[in-house]
């Protein structure tokens, strides 16, 4: 039997989803001959920790017991083989996340993480130390929710060149945008139904700009082995997106879609044709990969959710398992 330890840093939604998905998955793991014990959890009012493994369901039972050790200093004591790092980020300065990914690297432990920030700020240095300290970082999460793009590139075509990949890869966007051609509500309306229902955040700006969508791009396109930065991209969001424009595309056979291209370093608003693999709706993410052997593939699914993320987070975890 195989034990992976783990510490789990940010208990927020995502961080609660992949506890559920740990607690339920147990058995079958074992099944499997993985044991997979968390023996620490950190928020930003301290930590959980049990080196024998933290009892999961009575964790999502109870109000959490915060300790008073520091994030920072469990990473680099607890023994451990893998930091999940989870926390949300600052796209400008990747922190608090940036931090301990590179302690978590430099103490010789594997990271899987699904936060963007500091891959966009930090992508060329985190990957060489983790080379460096004989690790892995992995980051599945980080560009499809549940799509396994990054799987698919590094697998399952792995004989291809890439030649590009673009596709809708914010699901908050998706769905407004959605929502203008299928019912004919303008841009605010439609926003305020996404943040009613929780799709958006109180303050949607990193989604409705294009932002997390470029964030997605740069991650996506260093994977490819290009040397891309988020300055180096054209961002452009949905907000100007009239009612008007999304008639006029329908009339002509067309939807808006917000799209992401990494070989044109742009996010932009497209018009996509309403027969086109990239319609998709609701809160749905598409990506196409397009490859030299294989041609154009194209992955469609659940680009966020805390459920769904922890599916391409248990994905990382099995992979390290696999080549440990």
């Amino acid at each position: 039997m195989k034990v992976l330890r783990l510490v789990i840093v940010g208990y927020g939604n995502i961080g609660r989803g992949l506890v559920e998905t740990l607690a339920e998955k147990r058995s079958s793991l074992k099944k499997g001959g993985l044991d997979v014990k968390v023996v620490a959890v950190c928020e930003y009012s301290g930590c959980i920790v049990d080196e024998s493994g933290v009892d999961l369901k009575r964790l999502l039972k109870e109000k959490p017991r915060w300790g008073k050790r520091k994030t920072l200093d469990v990473i680099n004591e607890v023994d451990a083989d893998i930091v999940v790092e989870l926390t949300p980020g600052d796209i400008k300065s990747g922190e608090p996340g940036l931090k301990h990914i590179r302690a978590a690297l430099e103490s010789g432990k594997h990271v899987v993480t699904s936060n963007k920030s500091p891959l966009v700020v930090a992508y060329g240095e985190l990957v060489k130390l983790a080379e460096d300290n004989g690790v892995m970082l992995k980051f599945e999460a980080t560009v499809g929710g549940a799509i396994p793009v990054l799987n698919t590139l590094d697998r399952e075509l792995k004989s291809n060149k890439a030649r590009n990949v673009y596709g809708i890869l914010n699901g908050t966007t998706n769905f407004i945008l959605t929502k203008m051609l299928e019912e004919g509500v303008d841009f605010k309306a439609a926003l305020l139904e996404a943040q009613t229902l929780g799709l958006a955040e109180t303050d949607p700006t990193y989604d409705i700009e294009g932002i997390d969508s470029a964030a997605k791009v740069v991650i996506l396109a260093n994977s490819l082995g290009m040397d891309v930065k988020f300055k180096d991209l054209k961002v452009v969001g949905i907000t100007g997106v009239t009612p008007e424009a999304v008639d006029l595309a329908k009339e002509h056979g067309y939807t808006i879609k917000l799209v992401g291209d990494i070989a044109a370093k742009e996010v932009s608003p497209r018009l996509v044709p309403l027969d086109h693999p990239l319609n998709v709706g609701g809160s749905l993410n598409a990506v196409l990969v397009d490859t030299d052997v294989a041609g154009e593939i194209t992955l469609i699914g659940a680009g966020a959710g805390p459920r769904e993320t922890s599916s391409a987070i248990m994905s990382d975890i099995n992979a390290i398992a696999e080549k440990t």
